[in-house]
């Protein structure tokens, strides 16, 4: 497939500090790709250069083939971002921020009020369009900010953790969101600590850790890198541990040869919370 995002030995440091090291990455048009990591390990700063907000120590990045380092203008034009932080003006309705997003655009009025309903109405939104921002719940304002961020019908979306601190209804609710956009042609970059949302919504997911990318591939992929089935056991009452096994038989094969001092066994499928913390030693979300 063609690739929209192309990332070639990227490199950021921060004083003596290494943010990302040697990253290549390519995201094929029309993905939903995710960047799974623990807190400071390289997802946000990469986010941050691929949107011309922050220039990188070495290395180049391309969307939809335009340098990122060399034409960020072109760059801005084709791209969305909806950050980690809320970023709406709390005292100005959602119309009112949406229109100032699409006049920061040049978008000309006729094609703004057209664009600004057509995404009221996509979002779910339609009814909240002159209420103000600061009556919002955590889901509204997120929903809110993916919206303005479309207002220039962007060929490629970041979102920065777009589902942080919200409870599981919501989030779920602004994942349908994000496949209805995916569906209707928007390549989108996702960065994301939550195994599950990882698990749901993307196509190709790399795993970042302290600013290298250490794998790359679909879910099913990654969970093979272990084994798709983990054994849970209970050692001494105290210490759970875990063992992978590429098939159920071979897994219940293990368990049948325990002996009778283990205690609290489990079989399941594997996730990408295994695999990272096999290949890290960490949890997903530490810092």
């Amino acid at each position: 497939m063609k690739a929209t995002i192309l990332i070639d030995k990227l490199t950021k440091k921060y004083g003596e500090c290494w943010a990302i090291q040697d990253l290549n990455l390519t995201v094929s048009q029309g993905e939903i790709f995710g960047f799974l990591g623990p807190n400071g390990a390289g997802k946000t700063t990469t986010i941050r250069i691929l949107t011309t907000l922050t220039k990188p120590t070495s290395g180049n990045a391309w969307i939809a083939n335009f340098n990122v380092l060399e034409e960020p203008g072109e760059v801005k034009k084709i791209i969305g971002v909806v950050q980690q932080h809320l970023t709406l003006d709390q005292d100005l309705t959602l119309k009112e921020n949406m229109e100032l997003h699409a006049r920061f655009r040049r978008i000309n009025s006729p094609e703004r009020n057209k664009r600004i309903n057509e995404l009221l109405d996509y979002v779910g939104l339609s009814k909240q369009g002159d209420q103000m921002v600061r009556s919002f719940s955590g889901g509204m304002q997120r929903s809110a900010m993916i919206a303005s961020a479309l207002v220039h019908q962007p060929k490629v979306l970041f979102l920065d953790e777009p589902t942080v601190g919200l409870d599981v209804q919501t989030r779920r609710s602004l994942w349908d969101l994000i496949r209805r956009l995916n569906n209707d042609g928007t390549t989108i970059f996702l960065t994301t600590h939550y195994i599950e949302e990882a698990e749901a919504l993307c196509h190709q997911v790399g795993i970042i850790h302290k600013g290298h990318l250490i794998a790359l591939g679909s879910p099913t992929e990654l969970r093979q890198k272990i084994g798709l089935f983990t054994v849970e056991t209970l050692e001494n009452n105290m210490h759970t541990r875990y063992h992978y096994f590429s098939s159920r038989e071979t897994a219940t094969s293990y368990v049948q040869s325990l002996s009778s001092d283990v205690k609290t066994i489990l079989i399941r499928e594997s996730n990408l919370e295994d695999t990272f913390v096999e290949l890290t030693g960490e949890k997903v979300g530490d810092n």
